[in-house]
Protein backbone atom coordinates (compact mmCIF):
# COMPACT_ATOMS: atom_id res chain seq x y z
CA UNK A 1 0.00 0.00 0.00
CA UNK A 2 1.28 3.37 -1.01
CA UNK A 3 1.60 6.34 1.19
CA UNK A 4 -1.31 8.41 -0.41
CA UNK A 5 -3.42 4.90 0.08
CA UNK A 6 -2.08 4.58 4.02
CA UNK A 7 -3.02 7.92 4.64
CA UNK A 8 -6.23 7.73 3.38
CA UNK A 9 -7.14 4.51 5.55
CA UNK A 10 -5.83 6.11 8.81
CA UNK A 11 -8.44 9.33 7.91
CA UNK A 12 -11.34 6.85 6.96
CA UNK A 13 -10.92 4.81 10.61
CA UNK A 14 -10.20 8.00 12.37
CA UNK A 15 -13.37 9.47 11.27
CA UNK A 16 -15.17 6.44 12.06
CA UNK A 17 -13.39 7.18 15.40
CA UNK A 18 -14.92 10.42 15.51
CA UNK A 19 -18.50 9.43 14.75
CA UNK A 20 -18.67 6.36 17.32
CA UNK A 21 -17.91 9.10 19.79
CA UNK A 22 -20.60 11.10 18.69
CA UNK A 23 -23.17 8.12 18.81
CA UNK A 24 -22.20 7.15 22.19
CA UNK A 25 -21.72 10.38 23.47
CA UNK A 26 -24.48 9.40 26.57
CA UNK A 27 -22.78 6.35 27.18
CA UNK A 28 -19.78 8.23 27.90
CA UNK A 29 -20.84 10.79 29.70
CA UNK A 30 -23.22 8.25 32.05
CA UNK A 31 -19.33 6.25 32.48
CA UNK A 32 -17.87 9.69 33.88
CA UNK A 33 -20.59 10.08 35.91
CA UNK A 34 -20.50 6.90 37.41
CA UNK A 35 -16.71 6.60 38.12
CA UNK A 36 -17.07 10.26 40.11
CA UNK A 37 -19.88 12.00 39.39
CA UNK A 38 -18.79 13.92 36.64
CA UNK A 39 -21.10 17.22 35.74
CA UNK A 40 -22.37 16.60 32.43
CA UNK A 41 -21.35 19.85 31.18
CA UNK A 42 -17.95 18.89 32.04
CA UNK A 43 -17.69 15.64 30.47
CA UNK A 44 -18.73 17.37 27.44
CA UNK A 45 -16.06 20.10 27.04
CA UNK A 46 -13.54 18.59 28.90
CA UNK A 47 -14.00 15.07 27.36
CA UNK A 48 -15.73 14.09 24.29
CA UNK A 49 -15.62 17.21 22.72
CA UNK A 50 -12.23 17.90 23.16
CA UNK A 51 -11.29 14.81 21.59
CA UNK A 52 -13.75 15.17 18.66
CA UNK A 53 -12.00 18.78 18.29
CA UNK A 54 -8.80 17.60 18.24
CA UNK A 55 -10.07 14.25 15.41
CA UNK A 56 -11.36 17.26 13.17
CA UNK A 57 -7.95 19.35 13.47
CA UNK A 58 -6.40 16.34 12.81
CA UNK A 59 -8.08 14.88 9.45
CA UNK A 60 -8.80 18.37 8.13
CA UNK A 61 -4.29 18.48 8.29
CA UNK A 62 -3.35 14.88 8.10
CA UNK A 63 -1.96 14.77 4.64
CA UNK A 64 -0.27 17.86 4.90
CA UNK A 65 1.54 16.66 7.57
CA UNK A 66 3.19 13.52 6.80
CA UNK A 67 4.40 14.71 3.40
CA UNK A 68 8.06 14.73 2.83
CA UNK A 69 9.48 18.03 3.83
CA UNK A 70 11.82 19.42 1.55
CA UNK A 71 14.74 22.05 3.30
CA UNK A 72 17.61 24.27 1.95
CA UNK A 73 20.25 21.50 1.41
CA UNK A 74 23.74 22.57 2.20
CA UNK A 75 26.45 24.06 0.54
CA UNK A 76 28.62 21.47 1.65
CA UNK A 77 26.47 18.91 -0.60
CA UNK A 78 26.42 20.75 -3.48
CA UNK A 79 24.88 19.18 -5.41
CA UNK A 80 22.20 17.61 -3.76
CA UNK A 81 18.75 17.87 -2.22
CA UNK A 82 17.67 17.60 1.37
CA UNK A 83 13.94 16.56 2.50
CA UNK A 84 12.62 14.98 5.62
CA UNK A 85 10.47 11.88 5.94
CA UNK A 86 8.22 11.30 8.25
CA UNK A 87 8.07 7.62 9.65
CA UNK A 88 5.82 6.54 12.76
CA UNK A 89 8.46 4.72 15.85
CA UNK A 90 6.47 1.59 15.69
CA UNK A 91 4.99 -0.40 18.51
CA UNK A 92 3.78 2.47 21.06
CA UNK A 93 2.39 1.78 24.89
CA UNK A 94 0.02 4.48 26.43
CA UNK A 95 -0.39 4.78 29.64
CA UNK A 96 -3.71 6.52 30.70
CA UNK A 97 -4.94 8.36 34.08
CA UNK A 98 -7.66 8.59 35.86
CA UNK A 99 -8.68 12.37 36.53
CA UNK A 100 -9.85 13.18 32.46
CA UNK A 101 -10.21 9.07 31.76
CA UNK A 102 -11.47 9.25 28.29
CA UNK A 103 -9.69 12.83 26.98
CA UNK A 104 -6.31 12.00 28.36
CA UNK A 105 -6.28 8.25 26.95
CA UNK A 106 -7.66 9.02 23.31
CA UNK A 107 -5.67 12.16 22.58
CA UNK A 108 -2.33 10.18 22.46
CA UNK A 109 -3.92 7.19 20.99
CA UNK A 110 -4.75 9.61 18.29
CA UNK A 111 -1.87 11.13 17.38
CA UNK A 112 -0.07 7.66 17.74
CA UNK A 113 -2.38 6.35 15.33
CA UNK A 114 -2.66 9.07 13.09
CA UNK A 115 1.44 9.23 12.51
CA UNK A 116 1.16 5.42 11.92
CA UNK A 117 2.23 3.32 14.96
CA UNK A 118 1.11 0.62 16.39
CA UNK A 119 -0.67 1.54 19.91
CA UNK A 120 -1.47 -0.34 23.18
CA UNK A 121 -3.48 1.64 25.40
CA UNK A 122 -3.99 0.87 29.42
CA UNK A 123 -6.51 3.32 30.53
CA UNK A 124 -6.90 3.50 34.28
CA UNK A 125 -8.53 0.83 36.21
CA UNK A 126 -10.06 3.74 38.88
CA UNK A 127 -12.72 4.59 36.28
CA UNK A 128 -13.64 0.87 35.04
CA UNK A 129 -17.08 2.12 33.13
CA UNK A 130 -15.41 5.04 31.29
CA UNK A 131 -12.39 2.36 30.66
CA UNK A 132 -14.92 -0.48 29.55
CA UNK A 133 -16.56 2.08 26.95
CA UNK A 134 -13.26 3.05 25.69
CA UNK A 135 -12.35 -0.50 25.25
CA UNK A 136 -15.85 -0.89 23.43
CA UNK A 137 -15.34 2.42 20.84
CA UNK A 138 -11.57 0.87 20.38
CA UNK A 139 -12.60 -2.73 19.60
CA UNK A 140 -15.05 -1.51 17.49
CA UNK A 141 -13.24 1.31 15.14
CA UNK A 142 -9.76 -0.23 15.10
CA UNK A 143 -8.12 -3.95 14.46
CA UNK A 144 -6.18 -5.35 17.44
CA UNK A 145 -3.31 -4.55 15.40
CA UNK A 146 -3.66 -1.28 14.78
CA UNK A 147 -4.71 -0.03 18.85
CA UNK A 148 -5.71 -2.49 21.66
CA UNK A 149 -7.16 -1.56 25.16
CA UNK A 150 -5.18 -4.17 28.10
CA UNK A 151 -7.21 -3.05 31.11
CA UNK A 152 -6.48 -4.03 34.53
CA UNK A 153 -4.44 -2.47 37.73
CA UNK A 154 -1.03 -1.77 38.71
CA UNK A 155 0.26 -5.45 37.81
CA UNK A 156 -0.73 -5.26 33.74
CA UNK A 157 1.27 -1.92 33.61
CA UNK A 158 4.19 -3.37 35.59
CA UNK A 159 3.78 -6.54 33.32
CA UNK A 160 3.60 -4.13 30.11
CA UNK A 161 6.73 -1.64 31.04
CA UNK A 162 9.05 -5.27 31.07
CA UNK A 163 8.51 -5.19 27.17
CA UNK A 164 10.26 -3.74 24.67
CA UNK A 165 8.20 -0.83 22.88
CA UNK A 166 9.32 2.16 20.62
CA UNK A 167 7.77 4.81 22.42
CA UNK A 168 6.23 5.08 25.61
CA UNK A 169 3.68 8.03 26.83
CA UNK A 170 2.53 8.33 30.51
CA UNK A 171 0.30 10.73 32.11
CA UNK A 172 -0.18 10.46 35.73
CA UNK A 173 1.97 11.39 39.24
CA UNK A 174 5.74 12.01 39.33
CA UNK A 175 6.19 8.98 41.19
CA UNK A 176 5.31 6.55 38.66
CA UNK A 177 6.41 8.71 36.79
CA UNK A 178 9.96 7.96 37.24
CA UNK A 179 9.20 4.39 37.37
CA UNK A 180 8.06 4.98 33.73
CA UNK A 181 11.41 6.72 32.61
CA UNK A 182 13.64 3.76 34.82
CA UNK A 183 11.55 1.21 32.53
CA UNK A 184 12.19 3.02 29.35
CA UNK A 185 15.78 3.18 29.96
CA UNK A 186 16.25 -0.56 30.33
CA UNK A 187 15.82 -0.27 26.21
CA UNK A 188 16.95 3.77 25.55
CA UNK A 189 12.96 3.47 24.88
CA UNK A 190 11.66 7.49 23.93
CA UNK A 191 9.15 8.37 26.49
CA UNK A 192 7.07 11.26 26.81
CA UNK A 193 5.88 12.19 30.48
CA UNK A 194 3.09 14.21 31.46
CA UNK A 195 3.22 15.08 34.92
CA UNK A 196 1.95 17.58 37.53
CA UNK A 197 3.20 19.76 40.19
CA UNK A 198 2.37 22.56 42.33
CA UNK A 199 0.86 25.39 39.82
CA UNK A 200 1.28 28.62 41.32
CA UNK A 201 -1.53 31.48 40.67
CA UNK A 202 -0.09 35.05 41.02
CA UNK A 203 -2.36 37.78 41.67
CA UNK A 204 -0.74 41.60 42.20
CA UNK A 205 -2.37 44.63 43.06
CA UNK A 206 -3.58 46.00 39.73
CA UNK A 207 -5.53 42.60 38.54
CA UNK A 208 -9.06 42.72 37.61
CA UNK A 209 -10.17 41.28 41.20
CA UNK A 210 -13.68 40.33 40.26
CA UNK A 211 -12.41 38.61 37.11
CA UNK A 212 -9.84 37.00 38.63
CA UNK A 213 -12.04 35.41 40.98
CA UNK A 214 -14.25 33.84 38.82
CA UNK A 215 -11.68 32.46 37.04
CA UNK A 216 -9.62 31.10 39.53
CA UNK A 217 -12.98 29.45 40.94
CA UNK A 218 -13.80 27.46 37.48
CA UNK A 219 -10.25 26.68 36.57
CA UNK A 220 -9.52 25.26 40.47
CA UNK A 221 -12.73 23.49 41.22
CA UNK A 222 -13.00 22.00 37.80
CA UNK A 223 -13.09 17.99 38.31
CA UNK A 224 -13.68 19.10 42.29
CA UNK A 225 -9.98 20.07 41.55
CA UNK A 226 -8.75 16.93 39.65
CA UNK A 227 -6.80 18.59 37.15
CA UNK A 228 -2.85 18.29 36.59
CA UNK A 229 -3.14 22.19 35.31
CA UNK A 230 -5.50 23.78 38.10
CA UNK A 231 -3.66 26.51 40.21
CA UNK A 232 -2.27 24.74 43.28
CA UNK A 233 -1.96 27.63 45.77
CA UNK A 234 -2.62 31.50 45.51
CA UNK A 235 0.19 34.19 45.60
CA UNK A 236 -2.17 37.39 46.47
CA UNK A 237 -0.62 40.93 47.30
CA UNK A 238 -1.35 41.89 50.54
CA UNK A 239 -3.12 44.60 49.71
CA UNK A 240 -6.17 42.86 47.74
CA UNK A 241 -5.95 40.16 49.98
CA UNK A 242 -9.44 40.50 52.21
CA UNK A 243 -10.91 41.54 48.83
CA UNK A 244 -9.79 38.69 46.78
CA UNK A 245 -11.10 36.34 49.26
CA UNK A 246 -14.55 37.79 49.72
CA UNK A 247 -14.93 37.50 46.03
CA UNK A 248 -13.46 33.96 45.83
CA UNK A 249 -16.02 32.88 48.42
CA UNK A 250 -18.85 34.70 46.47
CA UNK A 251 -18.09 32.83 43.44
CA UNK A 252 -17.96 29.79 44.93
CA UNK A 253 -21.66 30.43 46.15
CA UNK A 254 -22.77 31.40 42.64
CA UNK A 255 -21.46 28.45 41.26
CA UNK A 256 -22.49 25.67 43.54
CA UNK A 257 -24.61 27.37 45.56
CA UNK A 258 -25.18 27.53 49.31
CA UNK A 259 -24.42 23.88 49.63
CA UNK A 260 -21.80 22.44 47.61
CA UNK A 261 -23.19 19.27 48.34
CA UNK A 262 -26.39 19.44 46.44
CA UNK A 263 -24.47 20.95 43.39
CA UNK A 264 -24.72 18.65 40.50
CA UNK A 265 -21.73 20.77 39.22
CA UNK A 266 -19.33 19.34 41.43
CA UNK A 267 -17.73 16.36 40.79
CA UNK A 268 -16.39 13.86 43.87
CA UNK A 269 -12.57 12.78 44.84
CA UNK A 270 -12.16 9.59 42.42
CA UNK A 271 -11.71 7.00 45.82
CA UNK A 272 -11.11 6.51 49.16
CA UNK A 273 -7.48 6.52 49.47
CA UNK A 274 -7.43 10.51 47.35
CA UNK A 275 -10.49 11.23 49.38
CA UNK A 276 -8.01 10.58 53.34
CA UNK A 277 -4.84 12.39 51.85
CA UNK A 278 -6.89 15.15 50.57
CA UNK A 279 -8.65 15.28 53.98
CA UNK A 280 -5.64 14.83 56.55
CA UNK A 281 -3.92 18.00 54.72
CA UNK A 282 -6.54 19.97 55.84
CA UNK A 283 -6.00 18.65 59.61
CA UNK A 284 -4.82 21.90 61.62
CA UNK A 285 -5.55 24.18 58.41
CA UNK A 286 -7.12 27.76 59.17
CA UNK A 287 -9.97 27.24 57.22
CA UNK A 288 -11.98 30.48 55.70
CA UNK A 289 -14.78 28.55 53.86
CA UNK A 290 -16.06 25.23 53.12
CA UNK A 291 -13.93 22.45 54.59
CA UNK A 292 -16.70 20.26 54.83
CA UNK A 293 -16.42 16.59 53.94
CA UNK A 294 -17.85 13.23 53.83
CA UNK A 295 -16.30 10.08 53.54
CA UNK A 296 -19.66 8.06 52.59
CA UNK A 297 -19.68 10.94 49.55
CA UNK A 298 -16.04 11.07 48.73
CA UNK A 299 -17.30 14.96 48.99
CA UNK A 300 -15.35 17.47 49.99
CA UNK A 301 -16.38 21.22 49.46
CA UNK A 302 -14.91 23.96 47.56
CA UNK A 303 -12.36 24.69 50.54
CA UNK A 304 -10.05 28.21 50.88
CA UNK A 305 -7.29 27.81 53.09
CA UNK A 306 -5.27 30.92 54.97
CA UNK A 307 -1.47 31.38 55.05
CA UNK A 308 -0.70 27.62 55.29
CA UNK A 309 2.91 26.84 56.54
CA UNK A 310 5.08 26.10 53.99
CA UNK A 311 6.31 22.84 55.52
CA UNK A 312 2.68 21.88 55.77
CA UNK A 313 1.73 18.53 53.43
CA UNK A 314 -0.60 21.18 52.04
CA UNK A 315 2.23 22.80 50.29
CA UNK A 316 4.48 19.86 50.41
CA UNK A 317 2.40 17.72 47.88
CA UNK A 318 0.81 18.24 44.64
CA UNK A 319 -3.17 18.82 45.79
CA UNK A 320 -5.33 17.45 43.02
CA UNK A 321 -8.42 18.65 44.98
CA UNK A 322 -11.31 21.14 46.00
CA UNK A 323 -8.34 23.09 48.52
CA UNK A 324 -7.00 26.26 47.38
CA UNK A 325 -4.21 27.69 49.96
CA UNK A 326 -3.68 31.40 49.75
CA UNK A 327 -0.78 32.99 50.40
CA UNK A 328 -0.14 37.00 50.73
CA UNK A 329 3.40 39.01 49.55
CA UNK A 330 4.50 41.86 49.91
CA UNK A 331 6.85 42.02 47.31
CA UNK A 332 9.00 40.59 44.34
CA UNK A 333 11.22 39.01 46.68
CA UNK A 334 8.79 37.36 48.60
CA UNK A 335 7.16 35.71 45.63
CA UNK A 336 11.02 34.52 44.46
CA UNK A 337 11.57 33.13 47.63
CA UNK A 338 8.39 30.59 48.04
CA UNK A 339 8.29 29.61 44.07
CA UNK A 340 12.32 28.92 44.26
CA UNK A 341 10.89 25.86 47.51
CA UNK A 342 9.08 24.26 44.46
CA UNK A 343 10.57 21.77 41.27
CA UNK A 344 9.51 23.57 37.77
CA UNK A 345 5.19 23.20 37.66
CA UNK A 346 3.27 22.28 34.39
CA UNK A 347 1.44 25.23 34.99
CA UNK A 348 2.20 29.41 35.99
CA UNK A 349 -1.07 31.66 36.29
CA UNK A 350 -0.48 35.57 36.52
CA UNK A 351 -3.20 37.92 36.79
CA UNK A 352 -1.99 41.18 36.55
CA UNK A 353 -2.64 44.41 34.35
CA UNK A 354 1.50 45.41 34.79
CA UNK A 355 3.40 43.98 31.72
CA UNK A 356 6.83 44.20 33.31
CA UNK A 357 5.44 42.23 36.31
CA UNK A 358 4.15 39.17 34.69
CA UNK A 359 7.01 39.31 31.82
CA UNK A 360 9.38 38.83 34.48
CA UNK A 361 7.85 35.51 36.08
CA UNK A 362 7.56 34.47 32.44
CA UNK A 363 11.07 34.77 31.86
CA UNK A 364 12.65 34.04 35.12
CA UNK A 365 10.83 30.84 36.03
CA UNK A 366 10.30 27.98 33.94
CA UNK A 367 7.25 25.92 34.02
CA UNK A 368 5.30 23.98 31.19
CA UNK A 369 2.89 26.32 30.25
CA UNK A 370 0.72 29.11 31.52
CA UNK A 371 -1.80 31.82 30.89
CA UNK A 372 -2.01 35.51 32.06
CA UNK A 373 -5.32 36.52 33.59
CA UNK A 374 -6.90 33.40 33.11
CA UNK A 375 -5.90 29.50 34.50
CA UNK A 376 -5.98 26.38 32.13
CA UNK A 377 -7.34 27.88 28.80
CA UNK A 378 -3.92 26.91 27.40
CA UNK A 379 -4.56 23.63 26.71
CA UNK A 380 -7.46 24.28 24.63
CA UNK A 381 -5.05 25.98 22.00
CA UNK A 382 -4.33 23.27 19.47
CA UNK A 383 -1.22 25.29 18.17
CA UNK A 384 0.32 25.61 21.79
CA UNK A 385 2.39 22.13 22.91
CA UNK A 386 1.06 21.16 26.01
CA UNK A 387 3.78 19.59 28.59
CA UNK A 388 5.68 20.03 31.62
CA UNK A 389 9.86 20.25 31.94
CA UNK A 390 11.53 19.10 34.62
CA UNK A 391 9.85 17.37 37.35
CA UNK A 392 6.47 18.34 35.55
CA UNK A 393 7.46 15.95 33.05
CA UNK A 394 9.00 15.77 29.28
CA UNK A 395 8.01 16.07 25.64
CA UNK A 396 4.69 17.54 24.47
CA UNK A 397 1.70 16.83 22.57
CA UNK A 398 -1.57 18.29 20.98
CA UNK A 399 -2.54 19.08 17.54
CA UNK A 400 0.51 18.72 14.89
CA UNK A 401 2.87 18.79 18.05
CA UNK A 402 1.23 15.53 19.03
CA UNK A 403 1.90 14.26 15.90
CA UNK A 404 5.09 14.97 15.34
CA UNK A 405 5.83 13.57 18.92
CA UNK A 406 5.32 9.90 17.80
CA UNK A 407 7.33 10.69 14.54
CA UNK A 408 10.51 10.39 13.63
CA UNK A 409 11.84 12.84 11.33
CA UNK A 410 13.91 10.64 9.06
CA UNK A 411 17.10 13.21 7.16
CA UNK A 412 17.57 12.35 3.50
CA UNK A 413 20.42 13.86 1.51
CA UNK A 414 19.69 13.04 -2.06
CA UNK A 415 23.42 13.82 -4.27
CA UNK A 416 23.49 14.05 -7.58
CA UNK A 417 25.77 12.26 -10.08
CA UNK A 418 26.66 14.28 -12.73
CA UNK A 419 29.32 16.12 -10.48
CA UNK A 420 32.28 14.90 -8.23
CA UNK A 421 34.77 17.15 -5.96
CA UNK A 422 37.36 15.39 -5.48
CA UNK A 423 38.52 17.78 -2.34
CA UNK A 424 37.11 15.68 0.14
CA UNK A 425 38.96 12.36 -0.70
CA UNK A 426 42.25 11.24 0.25
CA UNK A 427 45.14 11.54 -0.36
CA UNK A 428 44.85 14.77 1.51
CA UNK A 429 48.17 16.58 0.84
CA UNK A 430 48.50 20.39 1.95
CA UNK A 431 44.82 21.04 1.96
CA UNK A 432 44.09 21.81 4.98
CA UNK A 433 44.77 25.74 5.06
CA UNK A 434 42.29 26.91 2.33
CA UNK A 435 39.84 23.91 2.62
CA UNK A 436 39.33 25.53 6.20
CA UNK A 437 38.88 28.96 4.33
CA UNK A 438 36.91 27.40 1.94
CA UNK A 439 34.31 25.78 5.12
CA UNK A 440 34.27 28.62 7.20
CA UNK A 441 32.81 30.66 4.29
CA UNK A 442 30.39 28.45 3.22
Amino acid sequence: MDQIEEIKKRKNTLFRLKQEIILRETDILDALFADFKKPMFEGVVTETNFVCSELRYLLKNLHRWTRPKAVWPSWKNFPSTSYILKEPYGKVLIIAPWNYPFHLALLPVISAYAAGNQVVLKPSELTPHTSAIIAEIIEKVFHKTQVEVLQGGVEVATALLEKRWDYIFFTGSISVGKVVANAAAVHLTPVTLELGGKSPCIVDETASLELAARRITWGKFLNAGQTCVAPDFLLVHASVKDQLIHLLKKEITVMYGQDPALSPDLARIINLKQWLRLHEMLKGQNILAGGITSENELYIAPTLVDEPNLDSTLMQQEIFGPILPIISFQDKNEIDEILMKYEKPLAMYIFSTQEAFYKNYLTKFSFGGGCINDVAIHLACKNLPFGGVGHSGMGAYHGRIGFDTFTHQKSIVKKANWLDIPIRYAPYGNRVRWVKKILDWL
